[in-house]
């Protein structure tokens, strides 16, 4: 099984403008809203390609309440832990786009307690050897930078094959642990290693070196540029990503995790799960939601 993590999910309230003017009052010309978060997203288009999933995380609120109901809409499956605490409510994040510009605003979140991570790490020891854990996305200020370190940390050695995307510290300390795969962009790649990646010639040593510090599979993702894989088999697979006039970014980096998920487990082979990766980010960008698995074979058909 499938299972992903969403330690701080939100709702994305997506507002289209015809201007934006700061300080002055928009009115926008059309809302939209889904349920966020980069687990959540995976579990999402993973479900479109076919496969089953559990999202895992936390929700509270009213807000909380809506993206349970948006996922079951949508016929994924999620066992949320429900906080506690009446007067938290579960994140809301703002994407303005206005003039073919994109401006986005992220909440925080609400705090997490020592109970609350209780209950999440009695849920993850009913992993079984074999289910990938994807870890996604942003965490509370409540939490350390350790915490994706300290999962994989209580989990190691049980057979589980751990997915990773996120940035600085909480992707760099989780290598030691091997993690079947991380997905970091080539921003937060360079970021990482203090230079700036804006090729994928300049992205392929770095992604070595990320292999070389632990873990198996490492897919860094260049929007219109394509993405480089750095295998465990010891090669680098690259590739250029179809043309595409991008509608909606938000979601499109976990796409291509989901993809490359559903394309190793397809065909067991890097290469095609690459290719897979970068046609399902590639489709989702190009769509108001996220894509399909119709949308994701009309661009392998043509690459």
């Amino acid at each position: 099984m499938i299972y992903t993590l969403t330690v701080n999910p939100s709702l994305d309230y997506i507002v289209d403008l015809e201007n934006f003017k700061s300080g002055c009052v928009n009115r926008s010309c059309a809302e939209k809203i889904f349920a966020g978060g980069k687990g959540i997203n995976v579990s999402i288009v993973l479900k479109n390609l076919g496969f089953e999933s559990v999202a895992l995380g936390f929700t509270a609120g009213f807000t909380g309440n809506e993206i349970e109901e948006l996922l079951a809409q949508k016929s994924v499956k999620s066992d949320f832990i429900r906080l506690a605490d009446k007067s938290a409510f579960s994140r809301i994040n703002v994407k303005l786009r206005s003039d073919k510009e994109e401006s986005e605003i992220n909440a925080q979140g609400p705090a997490l307690t020592e109970a609350d991570i209780a209950a999440l790490f009695s849920k993850l020891d009913c992993l079984k050897k074999g289910d990938f854990l994807v870890i996604a996305g942003s965490i509370p200020k409540s939490l350390p930078q350790t915490f994706y370190s300290d999962i994989m940390a209580r989990l190691s050695g049980r057979g589980l094959r751990f997915v990773v995307d996120a940035t600085r510290d909480l992707l760099k300390k989780s290598l030691e642990y091997k993690p079947f795969l991380v997905k970091p962009n080539n921003f937060e790649l360079g970021e990482i290693f203090g230079v700036s990646l804006n090729t994928r010639e300049e992205v392929i040593p770095y992604a070595e070196k990320f292999r070389e510090m632990g873990a198996q599979n490492v897919l860094v993702s260049m929007a219109g540029q394509g993405a480089v894989l750095a295998a465990a088999d010891g090669k680098i697979y690259q590739s250029p990503a179809p043309q595409c006039h991008v509608v909606n970014s938000v979601g499109a980096g976990d796409s291509m995790v989901a993809g490359f998920i559903a394309g190793f487990m397809e065909t067991s082979a890097y290469e095609g799960a690459l290719k897979m990766g970068i046609c399902t980010g590639t489709a989702s960008a190009g769509l108001e939601e996220l894509a399909g698995r119709a949308d994701v074979e009309k661009l392998l058909s043509a690459f």
